[in-house]
């Protein structure tokens, strides 16, 4: 097996509401998703030997515990069911994603690792069973399987994908924080979702803008509770010429801000730079 590239792009919450708490400790959530060109770069090798070699390069490599994390949980998932054989692996994950960030970098890493073996090492997994695996890795390992627009609805494991192309352009902010999902759950008071939501309606770029505007990301007051200079950030994001709304992505603590175009997404960035030069900050476009 030769040496393998994967680009394993970010994922972005342009909006979140949150439902009440399940008994699998889960929450029912509503979510726009949308993916943007920001991504690790997996490498991957078939090798001789008894172990797979996982290593992580890169900016966000700090912190990633390397005996539990997707990956590692993926590769236990896959052999524990027989479905990986004799074959070991040599895999580097170059993180240019930061981690616990609500950008999903570890679910789409896991995500498209699964993808690529499954064609690869022909598993024969359908796509339910592809599903199945993945909700055993994380929430949002499912969602990653397809980079395609992606709208939850609110009902436990519903999930609708669309090929339009959403064409937003974004900055995205990262504060040098980790957020820890379990810790913002539990730190939320706000529950908005108690219906199953409709579809938004899209039909043009300036109703999506309209839409998203008067929704929001429901645990963005935990984050700001328990980080408040998150709040700063999306403050100072919003008052950029052109910005339509910021928020924070996920649980944080990545910070959002979608703008008019292209060129206003770059200047909010360049002046974020100059306020916050330890942040990571980039201007995005979704794919």
């Amino acid at each position: 097996m030769k040496k393998f590239k994967i680009k394993s792009y970010c994922k972005v919450n342009l909006y979140l509401k949150v439902g009440r708490k399940l008994n699998n400790g889960y929450h029912n959530i509503a979510s726009l998703i949308s993916f943007c060109d920001i991504y690790d770069l997996i490498t991957i090798s078939q090798i001789k030997g008894l172990k797979d070699k996982i290593t992580f390069s890169g900016k966000f490599k700090k912190g990633i515990n390397l005996k539990k994390n997707t990956v590692t949980r993926l590769f236990y998932l896959l052999r524990k069911k027989k479905l990986l054989v004799n074959t070991v692996f040599k895999i580097n994950i170059k993180k240019n994603i930061p981690h616990s960030s609500g950008l999903g970098g570890g679910s789409s890493n896991a995500a498209d690792l699964l993808n690529f073996l499954n064609k690869k090492k022909n598993l024969e997994l359908n796509k339910k069973d592809t599903f199945k695996l993945a909700n055993k890795i994380g929430f949002d390992t499912p969602i990653c399987l397809e980079k395609k627009n992606t709208f939850l609805n609110g009902k436990k494991n519903k999930i609708s994908r669309f090929n339009k192309k959403l064409n937003l352009f974004l900055i995205i902010i990262y504060p040098n924080i980790s957020c820890s999902t379990k810790k913002i759950y539990e730190k939320n008071k706000k529950i908005s979702l108690t219906n199953v939501s409709s579809f938004p309606n899209f039909s043009s770029r300036k109703k999506l803008i309209f839409f998203l505007k008067d929704e929001s990301n429901d645990l963005e007051k935990a984050v700001i509770k328990i980080y408040p200079k998150i709040g700063k950030i999306i403050r100072k994001i919003k008052s950029f010429k052109g910005c339509h709304f910021s928020r924070v992505t996920g649980t944080g603590s990545a910070c959002i801000g979608i703008f008019s175009n292209e060129k206003n997404a770059k200047y909010a960035k360049k002046m974020i730079k100059l306020k916050y030069p330890k942040y990571w900050c980039v201007a995005s476009k979704t794919v």
